[in-house]
């Protein structure tokens, strides 16, 4: 699946042209809130799949899919962030990422655009934002649409204290 460049206040390269830093996001939605991850922790995203439950997982932990003979393990990003789950039917998009040589697949509703978006913008999480997002978060950039929550990929993942 291809991701288009989109909705960004200004391209990486014209940041780089000023001598400003700009980082790539891989933006997602996650019960209505866009979310971003780094684009260098993305290795694939998924349309819906076949998710296997684990016996005896943790509850945010979807189960496993195939992926091209890999397996990898899904983790539910609306329970891992204590949100409601999504309504029944309701297809789902993964976020492949790597942490530690194994695959994780980030269940969210909707992976959207790759935006560039200049590090000067970058703000750390503010007091204000849920305990469980605020847990998760590296901080926030405000957007013309809104607010974008940056997800730390190796907390997200930290799915027990011996991980």
């Amino acid at each position: 699946m291809s991701l288009d460049l989109i909705d960004r206040p200004q391209s990486g390269h014209d940041a780089e042209e000023r001598g400003e830093s700009a980082t790539m996001f891989v933006t997602l939605i996650v019960e209505r809130q866009l979310c971003g991850v780094p684009v260098l922790s993305v290795r694939d995203v998924l349309g819906e799949q076949t998710i296997t439950r684990i016996p005896l997982a943790p509850v945010e932990v979807a189960g496993s899919l195939n992926l091209r003979g890999r397996i990898v393990t899904a983790v539910d990003l609306r329970r891992r962030l204590r949100l409601p789950p999504a309504p029944p039917g309701t297809p789902r998009m993964s976020v492949v990422t790597e942490q530690g040589g194994e695959l994780y697949a980030l269940l969210v509703d909707q992976v959207r655009e790759v935006m560039s978006l200049k590090s000067s913008q970058f703000e750390r999480t503010p007091p204000t934002l849920p305990g469980a997002w605020a847990a998760y978060a590296d901080g926030i950039y405000r957007l013309a649409s809104g607010l974008m929550v940056v997800l730390d990929v190796g907390r997200l993942l930290a799915l027990a204290p011996d991980r």
